[in-house]
This record gives structure tokens, C-alpha cells and sequence, in this order.
């Protein structure tokens, strides 16, 4: 039976630790020029129901960087488009390729392909989750910093899927996240960890902030809210991540976006373009861990760590 990665939660902390330990050894490789192509002959088939950028780039680009080859799927130019049903469309592509990523809308869209998938089916992001994005920043903090096993997260703005994949991470490797929300934009109950230890709210982002190593936020334009963008940007006005609230954190705290970003709105141009801000290399670095998990998907564990 294949695996999958759809959500952060039905991963071990021995899983997640082992992926980033690999993507930072294939990292490391790949900048010593070491050529390394485990996949001759495989096929990854990239499913885009939502239009990106970096998640294009990195599933294409870390394919190719392992051997492997890509095909590209827009819905618009698929038989999705004529209501053929994701389950079908399961079955097909998946007798094709060795490799599925799928970038979607309701959760429950990428959940029933998996469930008709013949090979492993990745997360490139849903309404509720985007793993590999925050595995990305994790193993971002770890380079700068080591292990994140009992940091403080904080995350600055409304609820969305990459917030609800931080919760799970931390409720899996052992740190906490300060959230800090909009009234009427914080989270779902039904889409968090049980463990709720591994995470408290706070009134203002300054208070959120206090004594973090890591400050993060996303623009405010959440995937899966078609609510009127003028009106949601004027709620979360108060929430903008500004050189007030960095200097409330730890000196040396790191600051991320998962990016793209709108410089005014929810980050100020001081601090992503700042001393503390990790952006670059964190966007990099979703290139490097998909490569490490692209890899145990369809090779499993290589003890060379």
C-alpha cells in the first residue's frame, strides 16, 4: 500500500524529523553540485485546481533535479472542466505516472482522489492544509537556528489552511504557536489538533509576539473566503506584522511569509525586506524538503542521513 501526504496529522514526529534531516542532506548536495537521479523514467503529474507560483516551480524544478519528469494539469484544460468526476480522473492519471500533486479547494476533493489514486498523491495546498509549506519553514528555522522543539511560533493575521498545518506540526514536534487574529477571522475548533497545549490566542499582535523566535503571517487574501477583499483588508488592518511587533519578540527572531506578499498590508516593507526576515530562503527551501519527500514516497527511507 502506497503512502500519502495530505495532512500534517497523519504524520509521526520520527516521519517529519526524518524528512528534514533528508531535505537538508539533499540540499546540501545539491549546492556541492553533487548530481543525484534516483528518478529515471518516473512521472510526477501536477493537478492545479488553484493557480501558483512557487508550487509549480519547486514540484517541477525538484523533479527534474532528481531525474524525473513532470506533466502539467490545469483544470481548464482537462476533462475536470466537462464534470468528469475527480474519482475518474483517479483512475486514469494515476495508471500513467508515478507521482500525483494536487493543489485544490475543499480538502475533501484531494482526500477522495487519494482514495482512488494507484500512487502517491501530495498536498500542494487545500483550504485547510498546506504542509509542505510549513515543512519548508520548519526546516528554514532549523538551518538558522536548530531544532524548533520547544520554540514560539507566532502567527499574525486571520485563520487559514497554512495556520492550521503550523498547529499540527507543533502539536507533533513539540512547540507553540501564539495566534493572534481579527475578531470573526480566528480558527475553526473542528480543524485543529486535539492538543490543544500546543497553542494560546492573544488579544493584540504585540502581546503575540513576546518573547517568539519566529513571526509569521500570510497575505489577506485566504484561499477558500470569496468574502469582499476591501472589507476583509480594513478588519485586519490592526494585524499587520511592523517593526513594533519584531521588537517584541526575541532579538534574534526570525520573521516568514509564505508568501506572495503585499508589502503595506499585512508585512510592512521594513520587515520583509529587514535583517530578520527568511523569506527567500524559506521559499527555497519547499524546493529541497518536497525533494526529500517526493523521494520517500517512492523509494522510501534512505539511511543516508
Amino acid at each position: 500500500m502506497h503512502k500519502n501526504f495530505l495532512c500534517l496529522k497523519d504524520c509521526s514526529a520520527d516521519e517529519l524529523n526524518y524528512l528534514l534531516r533528508r531535505a537538508i542532506k539533499l540540499k546540501s548536495r545539491f549546492k556541492a553540485g553533487e548530481v543525484y537521479r534516483p528518478f529515471e523514467g518516473k512521472v510526477l503529474a501536477m493537478l492545479f485546481e488553484k493557480a501558483s507560483t512557487r508550487t509549480r516551480v519547486s514540484f517541477e524544478a525538484g523533479m527534474a533535479q532528481l531525474g524525473g519528469t513532470s506533466i502539467y494539469l490545469n483544470t481548464s484544460e482537462t476533462q475536470l472542466k466537462n464534470e468528469e468526476t475527480i474519482e475518474d480522473t483517479a483512475r486514469a492519471v494515476s495508471r500513467m505516472v508515478d507521482l500525483v500533486m494536487i493543489r485544490t479547494g475543499p480538502h475533501s476533493r484531494l482526500e477522495a482522489f487519494a482514495k482512488e489514486s494507484e500512487v502517491p498523491v501530495i498536498n500542494g495546498l487545500t483550504n485547510d492544509s498546506h504542509p509542505c509549506q510549513v515543512m519548508g519553514d520548519i526546516m528554514s528555522f532549523i538551518e538558522k537556528r536548530g531544532s524548533i522543539k520547544g520554540a514560539v511560533v507566532t502567527w499574525i493575521g486571520d485563520a487559514n489552511n497554512v495556520l492550521y498545518s503550523w498547529l499540527y506540526a507543533a502539536s507533533i514536534l513539540g512547540f507553540k504557536v501564539h495566534i493572534s487574529a481579527p475578531p470573526g477571522y480566528s480558527i475553526n475548533p473542528t480543524q485543529v489538533p486535539d492538543n490543544d497545549d500546543c497553542y494560546d490566542f492573544f488579544l493584540s499582535p504585540e502581546e503575540a509576539a513576546e518573547g517568539a523566535d519566529l513571526v509569521t503571517t500570510d497575505n489577506w487574501r485566504s484561499c477558500g473566503y470569496d468574502e469582499n477583499q476591501a472589507k476583509r483588508q480594513s478588519k485586519s488592518a490592526r494585524w499587520q506584522v511592523n517593526e513594533t511587533v519584531m521588537k517584541a519578540a526575541k532579538p534574534d527572531a526570525l520573521f516568514m511569509h509564505c508568501l506572495p506578499a503585499f508589502r503595506g498590508q499585512e508585512v510592512s516593507s521594513e520587515v520583509i525586506d529587514g535583517p530578520q526576515s527568511v523569506v527567500w530562503d524559506e521559499a527555497e527551501n519547499r524546493l529541497h524538503f518536497q525533494k526529500a519527500l517526493m523521494e520517500y514516497l517512492l523509494l522510501g527511507r534512505i539511511e543516508d542521513v
